[in-house]
């Protein structure tokens, strides 16, 4: 449903029209659960707004209920309700390290998912990954803190106090009941723990390895379907690494493992078409994250900083210094302080390449497919026809090679159609049937030598705080999105379909909460750069965690990546770039 702004009178105001009706006084005296039960099942059939009077705290012995919020009508988005149980049984090898305290909360959130099958009941788990999420959070000490939406039941606009009672006073119970950790089943629960400590182990391995990822042997690469994120059960071939690339790693729990190595460098990824090119390189992209187990992917990973890059035509770019790729323009505009309200497919992925080196991205992964040609390559007869002197494009090719040498940033790039980057690649992986070979010794004998362009690190900006405005026109703060495609920040819609890495619905919304807390955190406060202003809200999360963006956030929200935030930031047509360094 559209949501309304202004017009409407409120509260008596004048005109002689209906003014809204005063929110019912919350219930007084003892409020447990013996309370809370009577008074549902005296609602039964009362008009829908008197569910308000719910909100507050019910004691129900071993844990508190908070209704925190209430929907005006069966139509409008779930009540929000939390549930604070602060000792669960769990135990101290559980909650004590962050890695395994996110994987503890990511396994009891799914299992309670299970658990509300048919409920009115709903929490937020996610997909494939294992995020750190507002949903669950398993608190010092050994409790539970959960988040759940709850679509208060009604007959139209008349309350159905059974069934909510019904919800709220045994189906809410016996699930809080169902996570004590006398009640599950252990040894899952730490083999689930496991084996995401196994992951972030390996990812922190790359570094020290010169490698910007690793892709196990036995890894199930191919997904279910375009839509389903699940492995593909039948038919998926095992992932293989090829000899000269395996590695071998040792983990915690795991013990030794082997696979593939991609160094950090230059890497292409070629094959003919639907031979796995572009699923290797997901998995890649995917790599950055944990997965759980029976993923497929729990042994891929990548440097947590690889961001994957796009052209994007029509994307707003706010003063970005775009020179390493666009020069002596015939408008004669400074490229190095660029600004464009639609810009092309070549500035596009300029910028983006661009916004991703000065935020901080040690990797950039490219597909070919999503890409603008003219910044990708020239061939030698187009420049003879086209000189460069009139040519005011510098492509990757040129860059790529430089940008690791002087900057280390690698790169991974997928071609299917040309072999004029055999000429900067460092390895070669060639994709057949889904078997990876390593060619890089054939793409050399067809390589040819090549004149290098400067890259020159971008000019760091300093955004002005007053640009990012998360307040709607009421002067609330207003924080939602649509789908995948759109965050609405503020008054601001922000399109995000571009922004490949967002694998989950809440980190969309992660991200506008992120950004409003740069705001409020004085992270942007008008001085440091955009870097440094990712560093300060880092290290703040790394202290506090997720429930820091939005303990006063009415819904869902997923903890985004620093990546994700600058690029949300970037996109936002509101933001303004006060100074350039």
């Amino acid at each position: 449903m559209a949501e309304r702004h202004g017009g409407g009178r409120r509260h008596g105001g004048g005109g002689g029209g209906k003014g809204r009706k005063p929110e019912p006084e919350p219930i007084r005296g003892v409020r447990d659960d013996a309370r809370l039960a009577q008074e549902l099942l005296k609602m039964d059939g009362a008009s829908y707004g008197r569910y308000k009077s719910l909100k507050g705290d019910w004691d129900f012995g071993d844990f508190t209920l908070t209704v925190q919020r209430v929907q005006a009508d069966p139509f409008a988005p779930p009540s929000r309700i939390r549930v604070l149980r602060p000792d669960a049984g769990i135990p101290e090898s559980a909650w004590k390290d962050p890695i395994r305290r996110r994987a503890t909360a990511d396994y009891l959130g799914r299992r309670a998912r299970k658990q509300l099958r048919g409920s009115l009941l709903k929490i937020d788990t996610g997909g494939q990954e294992v995020i750190a999420r507002s949903s669950l959070q398993v608190t010092e000490g050994g409790g539970v803190d959960l988040r759940i939406g709850l679509d208060m039941p009604g007959h139209g606009r008349r309350i159905d106090g059974r069934s909510a009672e019904r919800e709220l006073c045994r189906t809410l119970p016996e699930l809080v009941d169902d996570l004590d950790w006398d009640e599950i089943d252990q040894k899952e629960a730490v083999a689930f723990a496991d084996s995401v400590a196994d992951t972030v182990a390996l990812r922190d391995q790359l570094a020290g390895l010169d490698l910007v990822s690793f892709v196990a042997d036995g890894a199930i690469l191919p997904r279910r379907s375009g839509i389903s994120d699940e492995p593909m059960s039948d038919g998926a071939v095992p992932f293989d690494s090829p000899e000269s690339l395996r590695v071998s790693v040792d983990l915690p729990h795991r013990g030794t493992i082997t696979g593939m190595g991609v160094a950090e460098g230059i890497t292409l990824i070629v094959g003919g078409g639907f031979h796995g090119k572009s699923t290797l390189l997901h998995a890649l992209e995917r790599g950055v994250y944990d997965h759980v187990p029976g993923d497929g992917r729990e042994l891929v990973v990548t440097r947590p900083d690889a961001v994957k890059i796009r052209a994007e035509e029509g994307r707003g770019v706010e003063r970005t210094d775009v020179s390493p790729f666009v020069r002596n323009l015939p408008t004669g505009a400074d490229t190095s302080d660029f600004r464009t309200e639609n810009a092309s497919g070549s500035t596009s992925q300029a910028a983006n390449i661009c916004e991703a080196v000065e935020s901080g991205a040690s990797t950039l992964l490219v597909d070919e497919d999503s890409t603008a040609t003219n910044l990708m390559i020239r061939d030698e007869r187009m420049q003879r026809l086209v000189h460069g002197d009139r040519e005011p494009l510098v492509p990757f090719i040129d860059l790529v090679r430089p940008l690791n040498r002087d900057h280390k940033v690698s790169t991974v790039l997928v071609m299917g159609g040309s072999g004029d980057y055999f000429d900067v690649a460092d390895q070669v992986i060639m994709l057949d049937a889904y078997h990876p070979h390593d060619v890089t010794e054939q793409a050399r004998e067809l390589a040819h030598e090549r004149n290098d362009a400067e890259f020159r690190l971008p000019r760091a900006r300093v955004v002005d705080p007053d640009s990012v405005d998360d307040s709607g026109n009421k002067g609330r703060s207003r924080i939602k999105r649509r789908d995948m495609d759109v965050l609405t920040f503020g008054e601001s819609d922000v399109d995000v379909r571009g922004v490949e890495q967002f694998v989950d619905p809440g980190q969309i919304i992660g991200a506008g909460l992120a950004l409003r807390r740069l705001v409020r955190g004085r992270h942007l406060d008008g001085k440091r750069t955009l870097r440094e202003a990712l560093d300060s809200l880092d290290a703040e999360l790394a202290e506090h965690g997720v429930t820091l963006l939005g303990e006063d956030f009415g819904g869902d929200y997923t903890l985004p990546r620093r990546a994700e935030v600058a690029a949300v930031l970037n996109r936002l047509r509101a933001m303004r770039v006060a100074e350039m360094r």
